[in-house]
């Protein structure tokens, strides 16, 4: 198991993390939300992953350390998520989903909405769990390339596979083998993260977008193009266009797609890197079309008929927030038991209707369509075989990796 030593990002590192403060998916408290007009759904904005720090490259490890499991005498959880991350009842004080499965179980859940963003909710229990302390949390949710790291140091525990019969059954095939955690043996995915185009119809006025490449090479949409500030998403979607894997690339790939944007800049055809204002000028028709995240599309479409968007043929990037138990957790069973009831289809459907981000849960749309048609129709929430086909992560990362990228990325946008 690697051991834990305290990493100091680079000037390069740090201006990524600013950048993903003010304008990246970190710059909200989870996601620009609004409540959608039918069904009190709520429907998602950007999204909160940071890319700012390093992904420790994958590595084995023997597992977390345990505490004395007191699930059996005491009947409680203690779950730390994002904001507007669960769903609410209409008076905003309960959580529908949370009070089933107390009923069901006796096992009541203190759920705390106490993560704002990765790198936050890192530096605030880094401290225990390097100590060997309990955190005080049973359950958490963080972005992939958190997790990644906590596994690596050998942070949180591997889970029972025993106790998450649905789970293991009900995982969708695109979420279950990532590079960092194979066969998720100490993480199981909360929700899925999509990277799209998107574009206005209107703006377009005719011109056709099916892929990257027509964004970067058809001089009609000189000026009227948009790629996202967050190095991941905008590499990945670059790399998957020029038909490199982005769970799999080398030094020289990511230098040639960095070459790839630069002529696209040179040449006035990108008009900026954004994070998820580029929202606005989508729908004013600023943008014709842009790389855009999947939440995002999801409220612009209900709210405007202009936009749309496209999985282009070479694919598209994909990440997940996942749950984890940390280390000394005192309720490992109980928490085991919660993550294993968002797997079964009727849980799942009510928690996709509410926040309609990729639910990564199988057999999950009939359930869905007695709630919201639409939402169990929608490709961004419910993917169908072709488009989950479709799917590509971004490999792990090493620290040289990361700040030789990010400065590179960083030269190309100007930031």
């Amino acid at each position: 198991m690697e051991q834990y030593e305290p990493e100091r990002m680079s000037p390069v590192q740090r201006a990524a993390l600013r950048r993903s403060l003010r304008n990246g998916r970190a710059s909200l408290s989870r996601r620009s939300l609004l409540r959608a007009s039918a069904g009190g759904a709520l429907a998602v904005g950007g999204l909160g992953a940071l890319s700012a720090c390093g992904i420790p490259a994958a590595g084995k490890t023997q597992g977390g350390v345990s505490a004395e499991d007191h699930s059996a005498k005491e009947k409680t959880i203690n779950f730390s998520n994002w904001t507007e991350y669960m769903d609410v009842d209409e008076s905003e004080k309960h959580h529908p989903t949370l009070d089933a499965f107390a009923k069901r179980t006796g096992i009541k859940v203190k759920y705390t909405e106490d993560i704002n963003d990765n790198v936050e909710f890192f530096g605030k229990i880094k401290p225990q769990l390097a100590a060997g302390q309990d955190t005080g949390r049973d359950i958490i949710v963080v972005t992939d390339w958190l997790a990644a790291r906590l596994i690596r140091f050998g942070w949180v525990q591997k889970l029972d596979a025993a106790n998450l019969p649905h789970a293991y059954t009900n995982l969708s095939a695109q979420f279950r083998n990532p590079d960092w955690d194979p066969g998720r043996a100490y993480s199981y995915p909360w929700q899925g993260i999509s990277t799209v185009i998107a574009y206005n119809k209107k703006a377009l006025d005719g011109v056709e977008v099916r892929s990257v490449s027509d964004l970067l090479d058809n001089p009609k949409l000189k000026g009227r193009v948009g790629f996202l500030s967050e190095m991941r998403d905008s590499m990945g979607m670059t790399l998957l266009d020029m038909g490199k894997d982005p769970a799999n690339f080398t030094d020289d790939d990511f230098d040639a797609a960095i070459a790839r944007l630069q002529k696209a800049v040179d040449k006035g055809q990108i008009r900026r890197f954004t994070g998820n204002d580029y929202t606005s000028d989508l729908t004013k028709g600023d943008l014709a079309a842009c790389v855009a995240w999947a939440g995002d599309v999801v409220q612009l479409k209900a709210d405007s008929p202009d936009v749309d968007f496209l999985i282009p043929d070479s694919g598209y990037m994909t990440s997940t927030d996942n749950m984890l138990i940390p280390n000394k957790a005192r309720h490992k069973t109980n928490a085991e038991r919660l993550m294993d009831f968002y797997y079964e289809p009727e849980p799942a459907a009510e928690l996709a209707a509410y926040i309609n981000y990729v639910c990564p849960v199988d057999g999950v749309k009939p359930y869905l369509a007695k709630i919201d048609k639409d939402a169990a129709n929608n490709p961004l929430i419910i993917p169908d075989k072709a488009m989950a086909a479709k799917s590509h992560p971004f490999r792990s990362l090493s620290q040289k990796e990361e700040t030789a990228y990010e400065e590179k990325f960083a030269k190309l946008t100007g930031a």
